[in-house]
């Protein structure tokens, strides 16, 4: 039944996630526009992250074990995505702090060619960051390991220490740069709020979405060591305990941007209908 659950769950968030990009591509008016190129971005991340997660729960309860050169792959692609959505969020904050704070250069300075090297930027830095775990593993274990069969996770495909030193480094280093700037948006758009912009509220309640998603994606970095003092304390229930850390840790996190802010934005709004109703657009 827990199967069943999680399979429509995912291929819900990813139908809501495929008319957000139906939608985006359709109407000029979205991709023309950087702060839609960004969720947009974003909507593309947490589609592949959830097909992933997806993919690799159905194994775990299927198949159980699979070659680990494949299972690399899968938590190599996850990671990354995993990474690129609290760079992107504090990207978005951003786009908002200069269309509220510097709304006569906002056209200049958020282009659509900057926004594609800003995304650019993203995804350089989120492999320069996991690409490591590959190649300190391809060092330190034998290349049989490749060909061997395991249980996919990440402390099963990537087992050295060292490459758990640098992953909790690189968290805390993401995380202190993102809360900076969620904050320091947040408090730049609250005082121009208090004295002119009539778009100041909504863009301070946006800052705010931001910021909740980045603590989701704080209980994501933080889930494996949780994980795995409940499969040890419960051996007996491990795969309850799967099964709720998928829901809640990695569903769950994926379903805010495409429901929020899809069904929040009056312009998404309006086309989303469209595509989500199969309805011939207008």
């Amino acid at each position: 039944m827990s199967n069943v659950i999680v399979v429509v769950i995912g291929i819900s968030i990813n139908y809501i996630n495929v008319g957000l990009i139906l939608t985006f591509c359709k109407h000029q008016i979205f991709y023309t526009n950087p702060r839609y190129v960004l969720f947009i971005h974003l909507v593309v991340n947490d589609m592949i992250q959830v097909t992933l997660s997806l993919c690799m729960f159905i194994i775990s309860y299927t198949i159980y074990k699979i070659n680990a050169s494949v299972c690399c792959t899968f938590i190599l692609m996850a990671l990354i995505m995993t990474e690129n959505t609290p760079l992107n969020l504090a990207c978005m904050a951003i786009e908002c702090y200069i269309a509220i704070c510097f709304p006569l250069r906002h056209a200049q300075i958020c282009t659509i060619k900057r926004t594609l090297i800003l995304i650019g930027l993203i995804w350089t830095t989120t492999m320069l960051s996991c690409l490591p775990d590959l190649f300190i593993t391809l060092a330190t274990v034998p290349l049989d390991f490749f060909h061997s069969k395991i249980f996919c996770l990440r402390k099963t495909t990537f087992p050295n220490p060292i490459i758990l030193e640098k992953r909790n480094i690189t968290y805390i280093v993401y995380l202190i740069v993102v809360w900076f700037v969620i904050f320091f948006t947040y408090f730049k758009i609250l005082s121009t709020a208090k004295t002119a912009s009539s778009n100041a509220k909504k863009a301070q309640n946006t800052i705010i979405l931001h910021g909740f998603q980045v603590l989701l994606c704080i209980t994501n970095y933080i889930s494996p060591q949780f994980q795995d003092s409940l499969i040890q304390r419960f051996p007996e229930n491990s795969t309850d305990s799967l099964f709720a850390f998928y829901i809640v840790l990695m569903i769950m996190p994926r379903a805010i941007s495409p429901i929020v802010y899809g069904i929040r934005d009056t312009s998404f709004r309006k086309y989303l209908k469209t595509y989500l109703l199969c309805k011939s657009p207008q």
